[in-house]
């Protein structure tokens, strides 16, 4: 009963994922994704930051101790020059109180070399784990660059689907019906078509008719008034005009004519 309860919970639980998966925008996963990656890159990022300070604060503390070593050898060395010339003058006294000196500023000597010895072990690993940690905040600022550029273009190729689907859609709407009450667009070309054969047949048996012809001629009437018109406005302007010189040309030449026959029956 208790695997049947629980095969049942991961049934609609991998129901529920897949349901989910297909409602999701991609867009919103996909910036999901890349701020995890940034997140987890802020992250080592900021410990990479310690490790260095690490570094850096060992680094000081070496350069210290070391000039506490140099200070201190100086001491004692001054301490036990002191000494000696204590001695060489009879001041038993003094010569006790440098030479105590000296050894005290001995005593401090081993403990701050032993120091140094400690701290360069640790200048050492500290320095070794922070160009790891350099490498690794480097080589993670690479992958996440990658998977920055990865974005954009999946953007795109997203963007691109987007536009297809519409194209496809828009094409679908125009090559097939959307309901049984909305024509097709060759449904419609094909009525547009035969509206107009239907009238330009009409166009043509009616310029065969006998009302046609009848326009024709009063059209022609219409043109040659018009044409008589215009002439004698050219002749009250003292203008010849076009359909004159014709008949001027042969009036000259019936009037020469005449002229010519008297002389031959003479």
């Amino acid at each position: 009963m208790f695997k049947l309860l629980q095969r049942i919970r991961r049934y609609f639980t991998a129901a529920a994922t897949g349901k989910f998966n297909e409602l999701a925008d991609p867009k919103v996963q996909l910036e999901q994704a890349l701020s995890e990656a940034q997140d987890q890159h802020r992250r080592l990022t900021e410990q990479a930051a310690s490790v260095i300070a690490n570094q850096k604060q060992t680094e000081m503390r070496l350069s210290r101790a070391m000039e506490d070593l140099e200070k201190v050898n100086a001491s004692a060395r001054q301490a036990v020059v002191m000494a000696d010339e204590a001695n060489k003058k009879g001041d038993a006294g003094k010569a006790a109180e440098y030479t105590r000196a000296a050894e005290a500023f001995a005593g401090r000597l081993v403990s701050i070399e032993r120091e140094v010895e400690s701290l360069k072990t640790l200048s050492l690993q500290s320095t070794e784990a922070s160009d790891k940690a350099k490498i690794a905040v480097q080589q993670n600022a690479s992958a996440l660059q990658i998977k920055l550029n990865e974005k954009q273009k999946l953007l795109s190729q997203l963007d691109q689907a987007k536009m297809q689907e519409h194209m496809n859609k828009a094409m679908a709407q125009l090559t097939a019906a959307v309901g049984q009450d909305v024509p097709t667009l060759a449904e419609v070309r094909d009525k547009i078509e035969a509206r107009y054969a239907k009238a330009i047949g009409s166009a043509e048996l009616q310029s065969s008719t006998v009302e046609t012809r009848m326009l024709e001629v009063e059209q022609a009437a219409n043109d040659s008034e018009a044409v008589a018109r215009l002439d004698k406005i050219k002749a009250q302007l003292g203008i010849a005009s076009s359909s004159s010189a014709p008949a001027e040309a042969e009036a000259d030449t019936a009037a020469t004519e005449t002229a010519e026959k008297p002389e031959a029956s003479a």
